[in-house]
């Protein structure tokens, strides 16, 4: 049950939300109660739209921001974050069971996508206290990865835009409406 009162359906929300979860149900293919939650801040749930949004546009590819995705939520271990992206990946961007098995362990079976998936598992790993854990020689495999700077700021950004969704999902407890995915630690 929810910790706190999520509206059941777009038209239960305020007003100010009801546009932006229309957009997330056009995105999702619904509207995952996480939206729903969100929506009774307009403002909190404008907010992590436009940078989920914007990220889209951004010169990660989508594949590779859906591996940081399911990497971020297996590491912080948040059953929500976890059922949402493993059924998007399956759904949406359409990786395999492979890749998705390869994600959650903080890898990617994509040389390039791995040293990504890997640097932002780190990151959620460590939740804020990377004073000498992140260094130039991670800078530096990303780069002969391939990566761009544009793509580094935006690799830590979709962990750090997952990293919150998990605190939101711990906060307001909101109702699992994707098939159920445990992590494999304990949350």
């Amino acid at each position: 049950m929810p910790r706190l009162p999520t509206p059941a359906t777009i038209d239960q929300a305020p007003t100010a939300s009801q546009a932006l979860l229309q957009a997330t149900e056009f995105r999702f293919g619904r509207v995952p109660n996480l939206a729903l939650l969100l929506s009774v801040s307009p403002a909190a749930l404008q907010g992590y739209l436009a940078l989920l949004t914007a990220l889209d546009g951004g010169a990660l590819d989508t594949r590779t921001a859906q591996r940081i995705a399911l990497a971020v939520a297996e590491t912080i271990g948040c059953p929500y974050c976890l059922s949402l992206h493993t059924h998007r990946a399956r759904n949406r961007i359409g990786l395999d069971d492979a890749e998705i098995t390869a994600n959650r362990n903080g890898a990617s079976n994509d040389l390039q996508a791995d040293v990504a998936v890997r640097f932002a598992a780190r990151l959620a790993n460590a939740q804020g206290a990377i004073q000498g854990g992140i260094g130039d020689d991670d800078i530096g495999e990303l780069k002969a990865a391939g990566y761009g700077d544009a793509e580094i700021i935006e690799i830590v950004l979709h962990a750090g835009l997952n990293s919150l969704a998990t605190i939101i999902t711990r906060v307001g407890e909101p109702d699992i409406d994707f098939p159920l995915i445990q992590p494999r630690k304990a949350d």
